[in-house]
């Protein structure tokens, strides 16, 4: 739940809220997470909207495949039916594209293709987990350019703030033919239909924790989850050098503050998760390949803008539920 209503949109209506995206290898090839809804997941998914899987396949910042998941209104037993599409070249940044019909199905169900793509669409436990009190201590840090206070931190009390809690999943799984080998870049959006013809983009998300840390929906930046990921140096890059900058000035973790506070934003914009197709993901401090549905996120945020470690004394046994080994690898919800 690292990306938790952090647009007005999404507060008022969760269904559109993403609150993380994964990136992984799986059994039979890369596998795509959108976890939506997070604390309400009984709300399902919006019929007027779309959810999408955005994919840049050539380090532009620019998609050159989405694949896009379509709502069928809720049925009376709670479950909806979906229409998975994908679009390539110049369809995959049109939302009013066709695109090619990939599959269909109904939530709480998993669907396999003559081509070897999984879906599942459905309630799932959240596979995040956080400190509370370590979490607001580095934001309260970063936000006021200020030492990272733990006094309140007992790491024998470290517990998961949202333990037991449920999200709505999209967890796609694709065979690597049909992305291409090589280092891709993904982020996630929801888009809202406007009724004149248009698309509004309510959320997007990438990296964990971007738009938690960096107020960027808070500090005049409302925008944020309307703009594209190839925009993000230009719009925010100050803002997070600025920040990063201040704070470990103030802890005194590099030697070069404003020099780490650039490199910084470097590593975070524009905001994608980078993956090398094919192989093992990772999400850490020092080298990020996708994100598995185990590491520690928080941590490795806390790190990379610190310039420093900051344990929250959690692990994934601490998450929701048992991850699955198996398609759809997220746990039952509790």
């Amino acid at each position: 739940m690292s990306h938790h209503q952090d647009s007005a949109a999404a507060k008022q209506d969760p269904r559109l809220d993403i609150s993380d995206v994964y990136l992984f290898r799986g059994r039979t090839g890369t596998v795509f997470v959108m976890n939506t809804n997070p604390v309400s997941a009984d709300k399902g998914f919006h019929p007027e909207a779309l959810y999408e899987f955005h994919i840049d396949t050539d380090d532009d910042a620019v998609q050159d495949l989405t694949f896009r998941f379509r709502f069928l209104a809720t049925e009376p037993d709670g479950r909806q039916g979906w229409v998975l599409d994908r679009l390539a070249g110049a369809e995959a940044a049109d939302r009013n594209a066709s695109g090619a019909l990939v599959a269909t199905g109904r939530t709480q169900e998993i669907v396999t293709t003559s081509d070897g793509v999984n879906v599942f669409v459905g309630r799932a436990g959240d596979p995040f987990y956080l400190d509370g009190t370590v979490v607001t201590a580095v934001l309260t840090a970063l936000r006021n350019g200020a030492a990272v206070d733990l006094a309140a931190f007992d790491p024998q009390r470290a517990s998961n703030l949202f333990a037991g809690t449920n999200v709505t999943a999209i967890v796609l799984e694709v065979p690597d033919e049909l992305i291409g080998s090589g280092t891709i870049g993904v982020w996630a959006t929801t888009a809202l239909d406007d009724h004149h013809g248009g698309w509004l983009q309510i959320n997007r998300c990438a990296t964990p924790l971007v738009s938690t840390l960096f107020d960027v929906t808070e500090a005049g930046f409302d925008d944020y989850n309307a703009t594209d990921p190839r925009d993000d140096l230009a719009n925010y890059g100050d803002l997070v050098r600025r920040k990063v900058a201040g704070l470990v000035s103030a802890n005194d973790t590099h030697s070069d503050p404003e020099g780490y506070g650039a490199a910084t934003r470097d590593v975070i914009f524009p905001d994608v998760l980078r993956y090398q197709v094919g192989t093992e993901a990772d999400f850490g401090a020092k080298a990020r390949n996708g994100r598995g549905l185990t590491e520690s996120a928080p941590e490795a945020m806390f790190e990379i803008v610190l310039n420093a470690p900051v344990p929250m004394g959690l692990d994934a046994g601490h998450a929701t539920g048992m991850l699955r080994a198996v398609f759809p690898y997220l746990s039952a919800p509790a």
